[in-house]
């Protein structure tokens, strides 16, 4: 697990639907009704598994192939609507902020790579309520490809500024492992998403968690706990000055308070 210079990675690269706030479940949901009313009749057991998917590899994958794929942006369009009914209603999962903000305060990287569109990226970022902990953020709109293709684990690591081996991402599904596999980037699975840890293990992912809450309980064990951010790293200096301002701030608001 160690970096080039033998310190570890640097930075933490976080999916969010499943992994971070707790909504697979709910797309699971509304995309089986989104498919019900264009008249294709999916269990919803065979839904869920393709969430974390693409939306236009999921079409392909649960949809007949002789369908009228004039009418696959249709079935988005219905997707959306439905799930944007439950946008004000969407928590994060238990842990999550505390977790970035762990994974921050240690000195690494925060990055947030989501397949959600802009728009819904946006609402995810705001129900999660961490500004404070993430330095970078993507979403589908950035890439070409969508997951299990590697494309948003190689944009986050370009925003992130590391090579692969110095990065380790934190995703819920199959395809989240299997796009790390591609990415050449260790992967940690959570189980909150509703994927199994056999079928975690089996696409590659090295540690498994029940969700944000038991990793930050074990951060100190886990792949994460044993990172150190790399010192030739902006984040690194950022993160530096940053503390140093707020020492020489609080050393002059003693030294006033003193005088008066």
């Amino acid at each position: 697990m160690a970096g080039k210079d033998g310190k570890g990675p640097a930075a933490v690269l976080f999916d969010v639907d499943g992994t971070l706030v707790d909504t697979n479940y709910l797309n699971a949901v509304t995309w089986w009704e989104a498919f019900r009313q264009a008249g294709h009749h999916v269990p919803m057991a065979v839904v869920h598994r393709t969430i974390g998917m693409g939306s236009d590899l999921m079409l392909d994958k649960l949809l007949p192939g002789d369908r009228d794929r004039g009418a696959d942006a249709d079935i988005r369009t219905s997707h959306t609507a439905l799930y944007a009914v439950y946008w004000s209603r969407l928590r994060p999962l238990p842990g999550a902020a505390g977790l970035l903000r762990a994974c921050k305060k240690r000195g690494l990287a925060v990055v947030l790579a989501s397949s959600a569109d802009e728009r819904e990226f946006s609402m995810l970022r705001s129900v999660l309520d961490a500004e404070d902990a993430i330095d970078e953020a993507t979403f589908s709109g950035e890439v070409d490809a969508s997951k299990p293709a590697p494309d948003l684990v190689k944009v986050a690591l370009d925003k992130a500024g590391v090579p692969a081996e110095d990065a380790v991402f934190v995703g819920d599904t199959v395809w989240d492992a299997q796009a790390c596999r591609k990415a050449s980037v260790p992967c940690i699975g959570v189980l909150s998403g509703g994927s199994s840890r056999d079928e975690l293990t089996e696409a590659g992912a090295a540690e498994i968690y029940t969700g944000p809450a038991e990793l930050l309980a074990a951060l100190p064990q886990s792949m994460l706990g044993r990172l150190r951010p790399i010192r030739g790293s902006s984040f690194f200096f950022i993160r530096v000055a940053g503390e140093l301002m707020l020492r020489g701030w609080a050393r002059g608001r003693r030294v006033a308070g003193g005088r008066d």
